[in-house]
């Protein structure tokens, strides 16, 4: 009985995991004075685990350009607590993600942690996720405030698209995405 709850326990949360597929594409460097790079194209990935809950927990990695037109790298983890509409059309997350990151301009590529607050704005196939940095944690890290003592952190933007828009997921997820929109 317990081995039968438990599969039953796991195949649920399974069902309730999603991929997603994140394009990195912008950031806001608030108040700055000098240039930066804000076209921050990469790719990643996001994958949450139990979607349909409260608190969404997740796994997230990215390649992209920096605020120097570096690439730079990250992998951590969020845990987002996810507000719907009464229909459950739209949702709201907020959170934090917690990760490790290289930079080429921070310990020479070596990787550094970070946590920073997020938020997460979302249909059923497409969201943005927005990451801010403080000022402090900015200056703390890359020193930036030497180059632009104006700027009062950043704004970073992501597109985040269902991955079984692109194909991949199991048959049956997207079966049940296209019996979904019926």
């Amino acid at each position: 009985m317990v081995v039968v709850a438990a599969l039953a326990t796991t195949r649920a949360a399974s069902a309730q995991s999603d991929w997603g597929v994140v394009l990195n594409g912008h950031a806001v460097h608030v108040n700055a004075e000098k240039h930066w790079n804000e076209d921050n194209w990469g790719l990643g990935f996001e994958k949450e685990f139990n979607s349909s809950g409260r608190w969404v927990p997740a796994a997230v990695a990215n390649g992209f350009r920096d605020s120097l037109d570096n690439p730079s790298y990250m992998a951590g983890g969020s845990i987002k607590r996810r507000f719907r509409t009464v229909e459950n059309h739209f949702y709201f997350d907020t959170g934090i993600v917690a990760f490790y990151m290289t930079r080429h301009d921070v310990r020479d590529n070596e990787p550094f942690p970070g946590v920073l607050p997020t938020m997460t704005f979302g249909l059923r196939r497409v969201a943005v996720n927005v990451t801010y940095m403080p000022a402090s944690v900015v200056d703390n890290v890359t020193h930036a405030n030497r180059i632009d003592p104006a700027m009062h952190g950043v704004f970073f933007i992501q597109l985040k698209l269902d991955a079984r828009l692109f194909g991949f997921g199991s048959h049956r997820a997207t079966a049940a995405l296209a019996q979904a929109d019926e």
